[in-house]
């Protein structure tokens, strides 16, 4: 019999902080010695962590059954981000087939110079993201098109794709209609408007110094506008391959938008707009039934005969997913143990107790954040456990519960796409064709939004107080 995430059967007991510690170390340990120092593969390092925090488990007196139940709840809490991983390799495939993804780099090209295309690159990604609440369908729509543009005009991808993720993961924070923005006020107890109020006193700042640095940045790059006559050969071999009318090549897109303002759930969302891509590139783009539909599960590169342009046009198909998919799915399997068994909350439940100031306990819960995702590889447990773990400490102190919410999500939103075995990490990763480590240096609000809430929390500022009720 499955028991609930946090009990234990009679015959377990509970693990010690030392325990809990040690146990979390030493896949810590298996992952950064593996990965950096043997380069052998994630999925093998995870493997490995799966039978060490096992083995503890069993310590503990888990059977293999109660052990097994703990993995499977991990993966089963986490599906709704499963099914959007498979759709999103959709998407990508069916807006490259249907000449979205074309259309807006054959017009991108002309109205996004190279001295102001991170800036924009970065309001864009983030207008989107809020509009729509997903971090993912952002990196995967618009962030495919701005990595192609930016490629042609010599910006490095890296650059690019730190910026992607900033935008993205600014709506994915802030959004009304974001799966974490409403889960970490709901799990901290506060309304979700509340929740997003107290998140505008820190988040601000940073989106608007990581402008300022994107527009530094890229300023270096005014010259690297291509020759006319290179932007006159994509431009032709784009419409060699495709029909670029933007009523109809951008309709997906806007279908995926209204649907999401719209608040229609994600996968709706994403699913009318592969039918709406699909369509056009039957209809419009004078491709088979049989090649679209194949394409949607493995996408093939484009006939542009431009090398690079055609990698990109053949990015997307559910079998892209794969390598993110199988990552995720022990990723949360490791989480789901992890927090079952007891080990992250005898970890922190010790240190919860030694916090005396405010900026302390602020910082503990967006540390306590990282660290979760570091150990069970999803935001979504993590916003949950620390909002359960964090949130008597802050009513003892008066603190209001949506600096609560908000510290956890500068935990945990902030930092699962700077984690190469997270969910979204991964996911960024091969949507973007960048690797976590070489982006992540670019991806300035994701690690300036948790120094600026502890700096503002240590001078007392933006520390919302408990109404007393009569």
């Amino acid at each position: 019999m499955q028991t609930e995430p946090g009990t234990l059967p009679a015959t377990a007991k509970r693990p010690s902080a030392a325990h809990g510690a040690l146990c979390f170390a030493g896949n810590l340990a298996i992952i950064a010695l593996g990965l950096f120092a043997l380069g052998i593969s994630l999925h093998i390092l995870l493997f490995a962590c799966l039978i060490w925090t096992g083995l503890n488990s069993r310590l503990l007196g888990h059977d293999f059954v109660a052990i097994r139940d703990m993995m499977n709840d991990g993966i089963s809490r986490a599906l709704p981000a499963i099914y959007i991983f498979l759709l999103i390799g959709l998407v990508i495939a069916a807006f490259m087939q249907s000449g979205t993804v074309a259309a807006l780099i054959y017009y991108g090209l002309n109205l996004l110079s190279p001295a102001w295309f991170l800036a924009a690159g970065l309001v864009l990604c983030s207008v989107m993201s809020v509009a729509t609440g997903t971090s993912w369908g952002t990196a995967g729509t618009l962030g495919v098109v701005l990595i192609g543009i930016g490629g042609a005009m010599g910006i490095p991808l890296p650059m690019v794709a730190g910026m992607i993720v900033c935008g993205a993961t600014f709506g994915d924070k802030l959004s009304p209609v974001s799966d974490t923005t409403n889960l970490a006020a709901m799990s901290a107890g506060t309304s979700l408007f509340r929740h997003i109020g107290s998140m505008l006193y820190t988040t601000v700042p940073a989106f608007v110094i990581s402008l300022l640095v994107f527009v530094v940045l890229g300023l270096a790059y005014a010259d690297n506008a291509l020759p006319t006559v290179a932007i006159a050969e994509i431009r032709q071999a784009l419409t060699s391959s495709y029909g670029l009318n933007l009523w109809i090549t951008l309709l997906p897109l806007l279908v995926m938008l209204t649907l999401s303002l719209r608040r229609f759930p994600a996968e709706v969302a994403m699913t009318a707009s592969v039918v709406v891509a699909v369509l056009i590139a039957i209809l419009y783009q004078g491709q088979s039934v049989v090649t679209v539909l194949n394409n949607l599960w493995s996408n093939q590169a484009g006939t542009t005969g431009i090398t690079s342009l055609d990698e990109l046009l053949g990015r997307g198909g559910m079998l892209s997913m794969s390598w993110t998919l199988l990552l995720s799915l022990m990723a949360l399997a490791l989480g789901g143990m992890l927090f079952a068994a007891g080990f992250l909350q005898a970890m922190l439940q010790g240190l919860i107790a030694r916090l005396k100031s405010t900026a302390s306990l602020v910082a503990s819960t967006i540390g306590a954040g990282i660290i979760g995702n570091m150990g069970m590889g999803e935001a979504y447990i993590t916003i949950i456990l620390n909002s359960q773990l964090f949130r008597p400490a802050f009513e003892a102190k008066g603190i209001d519960n949506a600096v609560l919410s908000r510290s956890v999500e500068e935990g945990a939103t902030m930092s699962t796409g700077l984690i190469p075995w997270t969910t979204a990490g991964a996911f960024y990763a091969a949507t973007l064709g960048v690797p976590v480590l070489d982006y992540l240096p670019y991806a300035f609000l994701n690690y300036l939004n948790p120094l600026i809430a502890i700096t503002m929390a240590a001078l007392g500022l933006g520390l919302l107080r408990r109404v007393k009720k009569n």
